[in-house]
């Protein structure tokens, strides 16, 4: 069950801000996202529903604000207003969704007006950024939290010949905004750049046709004088620094898209229980790409650059990187552990299965990059996700720090020090010369297209444990199991591995207990007896699997419990 964003979007609001310098802080533009109202009963039998009222009442509660007192209106200068008094405001429906995006200079209602307004006054006076130009958060659970990014726009008639302005995003879930913040720092950023660089254009016209510094030097200060020059500077509007004819409807449609699609990227999961370590780990490699995408587009000359780099190393095998994409290759392909098991034999899948779980690295060469990848698919469901570090296919050898899981072209030399590596396992696939054993294969039938020669150095007995590939193996010879039962099995012992390998990582790498204790640890889990050795050994490769979220709440943990006792 999920729940998206669109409900929170109801409670998100863009507005552009200004620092007029007669008047201060004041909110130039604001869009809205307005959900349609819920059928009731009424509008079923032909009554027109509150809702629809409501909206006759907001539509009349915008003109009253926007033709307020005249005492409002004089302390507006041209500089501080957007739209003209008159003006109806803009106005973009959704047709999937049916919700409207509302554009006019202030909030429809009036407690939003209030909440604008004091983040406008904060984004442009107290609450600034290192330099005054750039992105910053702050807010409560009372007034809401806002995303604030400040910035200048260049005029030849203020005072140090440029003006302050902001964007502010105010939403009441703080943990939806600080989500969004790489999103809407790159595409406020998009937007703030092309305004910047418009009103730049103007900037230089005009100083080409009338150099400001060269006239106000050589003119006569006088105290009497300054007032009037000041506010003849003040009332300059945003549409005028650019010599954009449609800058508000512009601004309408980049603000609209923008609560739009931040509304729909993000998503409520509702999960039992907490989540795993698998989903905390994907998580985190999902932030980390995004934040690398965001330094990939803000370095000067860094996007050409990286691309390149992608280009040569990276984008040829991205049909390979993700697994769900293996179902839809065409050709033969390995479906699950079972027909692994069967291709390959019960002793060299116990071979293999065994360096998968020891954290070997497992070598396969071959001309089907995509029988490859399916195998890799299958095999990295031993391991936990932040276990796994595969290179999908390769034209020549990556060492074992880089991955786990290398794919290789049959022209590619294994290293010397690696294939006398007991560390190590090379399965080469070649055209196969002898007719396939297994009955019912169909269009898959691998064993008669190909043959699999498994070497390694290793010299260490594999038949012994460890414990969790004993149990999936019982579970793979029992014909009456289904793959997707064998695959709940899976799951089920890879959480209970894990669980321990939490408990041992807790004990010896945060406690720092000693060899002695940790051994009756490992007993009370279970990990000693036969195969004792091979337990070891996976629960320490498996530590490294662990998600950084979890290491620092430990550490936290730890450090807050000594604070504690100190004092």
């Amino acid at each position: 069950m999920s729940v998206t964003y669109h409900i929170q979007l109801m409670n998100a609001l863009v507005a552009l801000c200004h620092f007029c310098e007669l008047h201060g802080p004041r909110t130039l533009f604001c869009t809205e996202a307005l959900h349609p109202p819920s059928l009731s009963p009424s509008s079923q039998t032909g009554v027109p529903a509150s809702g629809d009222q409501d909206g006759d009442r907001e539509g009349e509660g915008l003109t009253m604000r926007a033709n307020s007192s005249a005492t409002q209106r004089g302390e507006m200068c041209e500089g501080c207003r957007s739209l003209p008094a008159s003006h109806p405001g803009f106005v973009s429906i959704d047709d999937e969704t049916g919700i409207r995006f509302l554009s006019h200079q202030h909030p429809r209602q009036p407690q939003l007006f209030s909440v604008v307004r004091q983040a406008c006054v904060r984004s442009l006076s107290c609450e600034v950024c290192q330099g005054r130009e750039g992105p910053i958060f702050f807010g409560d659970e009372q007034h809401g939290f806002v995303f604030s990014h400040t910035f200048f726009i260049k005029d030849s008639l203020a005072r140090g010949f440029q003006r302050w302005y902001s964007v502010v995003i105010v939403a009441m879930d703080r943990i939806y905004l600080i989500n969004s913040w790489p999103f809407l720092l790159r595409h406020l950023s998009l937007t703030i750049q092309s305004l910047q660089s418009t009103a730049l254009k103007v900037f230089d016209r005009e100083q080409g046709v009338c150099p400001q510094r060269a006239v106000r030097m050589n003119s006569a200060f006088s105290p009497a004088v300054f007032p009037h020059q000041r506010s003849g500077n003040a009332a300059r509007s945003l549409t005028s620094l650019t010599q954009h004819p449609n800058l508000w409807a512009s601004l309408h449609s980049s603000f609209s898209w923008l609560l739009k699609a931040c509304g729909s990227r993000l998503t409520e999961k509702l999960l039992e229980g907490a989540p795993t370590e698998d989903t905390l780990v994907l998580i985190e490699r999902q932030t980390e790409q995004e934040e690398e995408m965001s330094c990939w587009e803000g370095a000067e000359g860094g996007g050409s650059k990286s691309q390149q780099h992608r280009s040569g190393s990276q984008l040829g095998h991205d049909f390979l990187c993700d697994d769900a994409k293996v179902d839809e290759l065409p050709g033969p392909k390995f479906t699950s552990l079972r027909h692994l098991r069967q291709v390959l034999g019960t002793a060299e899948f116990r071979q293999l299965a065994w360096h998968v779980l020891m954290g070997n690295q497992v070598i396969w060469r071959g001309a089907d990059p995509r029988l490859i990848q399916s195998a890799f698919t299958v095999l990295k469901s031993l391991l936990p996700v932040g276990c796994v570090r595969s290179v999908p296919y390769s034209a020549q050898y990556e060492e074992a720090y880089k991955c786990n899981f290398l794919g290789l072209s049959p022209d590619v030399p294994i290293p010397t020090h690696v294939s006398s590596s007991e560390f190590s396992v090379l399965v080469d696939i070649s055209a196969s010369e002898r007719s396939c054993p297994i009955s019912g294969v169909g269009d898959d039938d691998i064993c008669s297209l190909y043959q699999f020669s498994i070497s390694s150095a290793n010299t260490q007995p594999t038949d012994r444990g460890p414990t969790l590939l004993n149990k999936l193996e019982v579970a793979l010879s029992n014909e009456n199991l289904s793959v997707d039962v064998v695959s709940h099995c899976l799951l089920c012992l890879k959480e209970e591995w894990m669980n321990k390998v939490k408990v041992l990582f807790k004990f010896s790498k945060v406690d720092g207990r000693g060899r002695e204790d940790t051994q009756k640890v490992l007993a009370l889990l279970g990990a000693t007896g036969p195969g004792e050795e091979d337990n070891v050994r996976l629960l320490k490769f498996w530590m490294t699997g662990l998600s950084k979220t979890y290491k620092s709440h430990l550490m936290t943990a730890v450090r807050g419990g000594e604070r504690s006792l100190s004092q």
